[in-house]
């Protein structure tokens, strides 16, 4: 634990742009444009850790950092204090309760759960990075997670007026049943997200 510790010490020294979570409220909620590069970076982050059978349990906009004020800097996941490996693989089942509650899934507060706990959260940031407000909340913990357990969400907000179809698409593919949901592998190929991103064009 002091080890994980210390290197999350070091990231934030050497990460000068600070928390994504900072950058949010800064800006209250990206474009589709900007949001769409910082989450195809979430979502490589994903994707490599899921392929080395971590799952990072935790994963919140307080866990990226930028690693420079710059405004197209690049992002670095950090904090992998209640992550685990699975040695029996993707679909290893997990029971314990861990996470943040604006981004725990349903099936974390079951109890029951594998490595796609991580997609669910992923996509309750990306809900917040296009409008800066959580899909689930409430005046205190017990709230948020009544909500998280119902696992029902809008985009009735007039921040939601303008935004894509496919960016509503992508998120209800990910904050949905986990047998429906997208890994991140998916998630990369999605049309809102390369259509979005210079580098798949």
């Amino acid at each position: 634990m002091l080890t994980i510790i210390i290197y999350a010490l070091i990231f934030r020294r050497l990460c000068t742009g600070g928390e994504l979570f900072d950058r949010i409220i800064k800006e209250e909620f990206f474009t589709e444009q900007v949001a769409a590069k910082v989450f195809k970076q979430i979502l490589q982050a994903l994707n490599y850790c899921h392929s080395m059978n971590i799952v990072h349990r935790d994963l919140k906009p307080e866990n990226f950092l930028f690693v420079s004020p710059d405004a197209n800097a690049d992002l670095k996941i950090i904090d992998f204090g209640l992550s685990k490996i699975m040695e029996g693989g993707k679909l290893q089942r997990m029971k314990t309760r861990a996470g943040t509650p604006y981004y725990i899934s349903p099936e974390v507060l079951a109890g029951n759960y594998d490595v796609s706990c991580d997609m669910w959260s992923a996509g309750c940031m990306l809900y917040i990075l296009l409008c800066g407000y959580p899909p689930f909340y409430g005046d205190n913990n017990q709230e948020i997670l009544q909500m998280v357990a119902r696992g029902v969400f809008d985009y009735d907000g007039e921040e939601w007026d303008d935004i894509a179809a496919e960016a509503k698409d992508l998120i209800g593919k990910l904050v949905t049943r986990p047998e429906r949901r997208l890994t991140a592998a998916e998630a990369l190929q999605h049309r809102w997200l390369t259509s979005h991103t210079h580098e798949s064009r």
